[in-house]
């Protein structure tokens, strides 16, 4: 505390009390507010905090420095220096038992008058006060008391003049004689006792930073600096020690005494206070003239000094606790991050410093971040459906149930993902319908359908073009019949295939499609499809048996009786309220049928626009519908639009191509499902798909995932898949020996090197082998030991070796 500028002091063991001291000693009590209106006498700190004054003390004129004393008893004891030197016990409590009475009011005269700088508490043996003083030439400058001394002045003289300088009538309260005398012919700016040793004190000296230990006074250790104010020990590091001089911070480490380990980036403006926070490891805050900016220096991590050359590494970062400029701040002892300020004024206030949050997000999805002392951590409900579950949950899920490995009923995968999903589910069963189609292709030896089929419907009906033949076909079941033109090709057969509204080979029956729709429940659906392939008969029986199941709906039946009633007139009365109404169905697949019945003749937009219904669908009425033009101008919009959303359902338009390759990265941008683009494109991609950057970073980091997640086991069953589907992925298995003598490899690759029993044969530039064994380095020339040789020549593993 310097001039006139007020300092604050929290009280060592009371949490709730805190002192004021410039001209005078105030004792403030800080509470919780508990109402937004203030009690009488009470200052707000902040929106939580308010402070009430306890007591005031100005019996100690021209303070300079205040020391709180650091036991319980007597709990409101303090020291005071004054300009003379003088060092004064007063109080500011209400306890007045025998041992502070003793105490109160006793002072330490040192020889000769000069401003007392600083003092300081030794926390062991409390009954030891240091003071530091200004420089005099015939005296010394740390003086250490002991406030339990009797001493009083030797010759009535000196008595005489203590007395008559003090105004005191009882010389017994006046100590001239202190119990240690230091630096002589120096100045005290500063001081501290180390808590590693009660007898070490450090002490900022006028050009030096001194370490003085009173078991032997005649010795100091010190080191030459400017930086010499405010030293301050790091509570929880006590060989770190912290000062200042002008604008910068020096850090100290006491084992290595000879210069500071960090010096901090110089401020601007000279600093007038720096303090280590007491509850928070290697935060340090320091205060500049004239400044309403605290900066807080954290050395939480700066390792330990190794060497001359280690240079410590900081987080800085700046506060502001109000608006005002701020004569001094204190952290509060027990609360963390917290500090009372206060201005030139005395106006205060309560501020906490809140830690920078550290997040921390494990490869399982749990959520974990660190404030201060505190640890949270948080983690996905259980109970979410799958649906709601994070990405990466799902696809940890997956892997466990091995997801994406059956290669036989390639369609079963999505039901390993849950069956919630109707994209993952529209995907696996397009892969299956590929792979069965191109199964069968292989065993009939059948030109390049195979890959054709891989390449997608977009593909598919561009190759159809020209050989589309169209039949005229009646709805059955209808007693009023029109013909509706479908179109057929050998093609188009192919993309109902792939749609799996018929099964492969040349009958164009959907009755097992329809079939199973109705085993899965889906009376809608399968009444569609019925419908689309002209058998309103067969749509009506189907939607009467949906209604009479157990979940049916009963509205199936008035579906199916509007069904009944179809005529194919324009100008009808059935027409008119089937196209008024279908728009207020729910189910898309029920408002389709209706419009279809009720479509001009080749315009089927209600149908095929209707997103809530099938891509498959949609597409496989497309092929039975339009002409090659129409389809390829839907084919082509629907790509781009399955393309644009990254929806699963247009792999079955872009096959895994190119295109597929755009889709699924569309698809990984909006979900991060790289499991399922790494699954997919290595199912049947082509080699120079498989070869893409993206596919190959996708697969990279669910290889990765896998080894974040620890499934070992698991990463290795997808590394032997995709070798399967991809051997150009599997690396060559490489042997590597070197020699014990000269170091140098010897390694041959385990595919080239063939293999006669105990030897192996070595390829001359001819190509004819020469039958010789290795037997030495090819290096250093020395004999191999026989493991070795075992190892190298591949003809018996090495745990057999004799």
């Amino acid at each position: 505390m310097s001039g006139s500028k007020p300092d604050i002091l929290w009280a060592p063991h009371h949490v709730d009390r805190f002192v004021v001291c410039d001209s005078e000693l105030s004792l403030y009590h800080i509470e919780s507010a508990v109402s937004s209106e203030l009690k009488a006498g009470s200052l707000r700190l902040s929106e939580e905090t308010t402070a009430t004054l306890l007591s005031i003390n100005s019996d100690t004129p021209y303070l300079k420095c205040v020391a709180w004393y650091p036991k319980y008893d007597p709990e409101c004891l303090l020291a005071v220096g004054q300009a003379n030197g003088r060092v004064v016990l007063t109080s500011l409590g209400q306890d007045h038992n025998s041992k502070s009475k003793d105490l109160i009011g006793k002072e330490f005269v040192p020889k000769h008058a000069r401003q007392c700088n600083t003092l300081a508490w030794n926390p062991l043996d409390s009954n030891w006060l240091a003071a530091g003083l200004d420089k005099h030439r015939a005296d010394f400058s740390v003086l250490i008391w002991d406030i339990s001394s009797k001493y009083t002045p030797e010759t009535p003289v000196a008595a005489e003049k203590v007395r008559l300088s003090s105004g005191d009538t009882e010389a017994g309260l006046v100590v001239t004689k202190p119990l240690y005398e230091l630096g002589q012919n120096d100045a005290c700016l500063s001081l501290c006792w180390l808590p590693r040793d009660q007898k070490l004190l450090l002490a900022g000296m006028h050009r030096n930073l001194a370490i003085f230990d009173l078991r032997n006074t005649s010795q100091k250790m010190f080191v030459n600096t400017k930086a010499v104010q405010g030293v301050t020990v790091d509570p929880y590091f006590h060989d770190r020690v912290a000062s200042f001089y002008e604008g910068q911070v020096a850090i100290w480490d006491l084992r290595k005494f000879e210069k500071p380990v960090l010096t901090l980036t110089e401020q601007p403006k000279p600093l007038t206070k720096v303090a280590w926070c007491p509850t928070r490891t290697g935060l340090l805050a320091t205060l500049t003239r004239d400044s309403n900016i605290i900066k807080l220096y954290d050395m939480q991590h700066t390792p330990t000094p190794i060497g001359d050359e280690t240079e410590p590494t900081i987080i800085e970062r700046s506060v502001q606790p109000c608006e005002h400029y701020i004569a001094s701040f204190a952290w509060h002892p027990t609360n963390q991050n917290r500090m009372v300020v206060v201005t030139p004024n005395r106006t205060m206030s309560d501020f906490t410093v809140f830690e920078r949050i550290s997040l921390a997000w494990s490869p399982i999805t749990s959520l974990m971040w660190a404030c201060g002392r505190h640890l949270y951590e948080c983690t996905e409900d259980g109970k979410a459906s799958s649906l709601e579950k994070d990405i990466a949950t799902k696809m940890r899920l997956r892997a466990l149930s091995r997801y994406g490995l059956d290669t036989e009923q390639v369609w079963r995968n999505h039901v390993l993902a849950g069956n919630e999903d109707p994209q993952l589910k529209s995907l696996w069963y397009t892969l299956h319908f590929m792979k069965q189609y191109t199964e069968d292709m292989d065993q009939k030896c059948t030109g390049n359908k195979g890959s054709l089929v891989y390449a997608g419907i977009k593909s598919i009906v561009k190759s159809s073009m020209g050989t589309t033949e169209n039949l005229r076909h009646s709805r059955s079941g209808s007693d009023r019949q029109a013909d509706i033109i479908q179109y057929l090709s050998e093609e188009r057969s192919l993309a109902l295939q792939l749609c799996g509204w018929i099964k492969k080979g040349t009958d164009l029956d959907v009755e097992p499609f329809l079939y199973s729709l109705e085993q899965e429940g889906d009376w809608e659906r399968a009444a569609a499809v019925a419908l689309f392939n002209l058998d309103i008969r067969r749509a009506i029986q189907i939607l009467n048996k949906g209604a009479s199941s157990g979940k049916g709906d009963l509205n199936l039946n008035v579906v199916a009786m509007a069904l009944s009633g179809y005529t194919d007139e324009k100008n009808s009365l059935w027409r008119e309220m089937c196209s008024t109404l279908r728009l207020q169905l729910n189910n898309p697949y029920l408002c389709a049928m209706f419009a279809f019945l009720t479509s001009e003749s080749g315009s089927f937009d209600g149908v095929l626009y209707e997103s809530n219904v099938a891509v498959r669908d949609r597409v496989a009425f497309a092929c039975k519908f339009l002409t090659d033009a129409q389809l390829n101008r839907f084919i082509d919009k629907l790509t781009n639009e399955m393309k644009e959303s990254g929806n699963l359902e247009g792999i079955l338009l872009t096959g895994l191509t190119k295109d597929g390759v755009d889709l699924m990265e569309s698809y990984v941008d909006r979900t991060g499902d790289v499991q399922t683009a790494s699954y997919c494109m290595l199912q049947g991609s082509p080699s120079d798909v498989l070869k893409d950057e993206r596919v190959q970073y996708w697969i990279e980091n669910y290889r990765n995932l896998l080894d974040a997640w620890r499934f070992w086991h698991k990463r290795a069953e997808f590394d032997i898949h995709r070798s399967k589907l991809d051997p150009s992925s599997k690396p060559l298995a490489q042997v590597f020996v070197s020699c014990n003598f000269c170091g140098k490899s010897i390694s041959y690759s385990c595919s080239t090197i063939p293999h006669q029993g105990r030897g192996f044969s070595q390829y001359g530039v001819s190509g004819s082998p020469t039958k010789s064994k290795v037997t030495s380095c090819p290096g250093c020339r020395k004999p191999l030991p026989r493991c070795a040789l075992c190892l190298i020549n591949m003809g018996t593993p090495v745990s057999s070796c004799p």
